[in-house]
């Protein structure tokens, strides 16, 4: 026994080093609000689903042009064995990288390294077990907000995470489970609220609507059907 106890220190050691390399990039996160998101001459950060709440996805950056593309090549990669297929442009908040992979499990990692920091599985092949035989395994991407990071399920669930350790803050559903729906979408988060849609209508006789939730709470604000055409607009947020 007394000769493992050196591996066992050295082993702890390691851990806390590891894990020391990452407090950094989690300290660094600040709260992002409406404020941040908007600012389209932020060229370091990647907060929306298209950068910015312009929804442009251009990325105003020059380095990479027509005489620097051939110098680019491998810095790392992430082996993603169970993953079959990533559909979203990840998030990128002070040098740290979100982004939902299959069956909607997120990971942030650290853009310089590849070094995962943090894994949240959502569990949706539990969820689904024994009810949803059609769907799709993907999802569309995220949404981060002040101290926040959302996600939608599979399953028709929105849930938030604390956006530096990945625990889950709150969760709520936003369709029956059996009802023929499922989520792919990205949520949308901006003045205190998160806007979430829903599919499924090729599977039964269902109407597509968009809901808002307290992005503090989760609790729902209100909900929105979709019209095929809508002649007059309507403010509900």
């Amino acid at each position: 026994m007394s000769q493992q106890l050196p591996r066992v220190s050295s082993l702890i050691r390691s851990l806390v080093f590891v894990l020391g390399a990452f407090t950094p990039f989690l300290k660094a996160l600040p709260l992002i609000t409406d404020k941040e998101i908007s600012d389209d001459t932020n060229i370091s950060d990647w907060l929306a689903y298209g950068r910015t709440h312009s929804e442009q996805r251009f990325s105003p950056l020059d380095q990479i042009n027509l005489k620097t593309v051939s110098n680019l090549g491998v810095e790392w990669y992430l082996n993603l064995p169970r993953d079959v297929g990533l559909v979203a442009t990840p998030l990128v908040s002070e040098g740290v990288l979100f982004f939902v992979g299959t069956m909607n499990i997120i990971r942030a990692v650290d853009a310089r390294s590849g070094k995962i920091i943090w894994t949240f599985d959502p569990k949706v092949g539990k969820a689904i077990a024994g009810r949803k035989q059609v769907g799709y395994v993907h999802n569309r991407g995220l949404s981060i907000y002040g101290d926040k990071l959302f996600l939608s399920t599979w399953d028709g669930r929105l849930i938030a995470l604390n956006v530096k350790t990945g625990k889950q803050v709150w969760s709520t559903r936003t369709f029956d489970q059996n009802e023929p729906r499922w989520i792919t979408g990205h949520p949308k988060a901006f003045k205190g609220k998160v806007l979430l849609g829903n599919g499924g209508t090729e599977t039964g006789p269902t109407r597509g609507y968009v809901s808002a939730y307290n992005t503090e709470t989760g609790d729902r604000r209100t909900g929105l059907a979709v019209l095929y055409r809508a002649r007059q607009s309507q403010r509900w947020f």
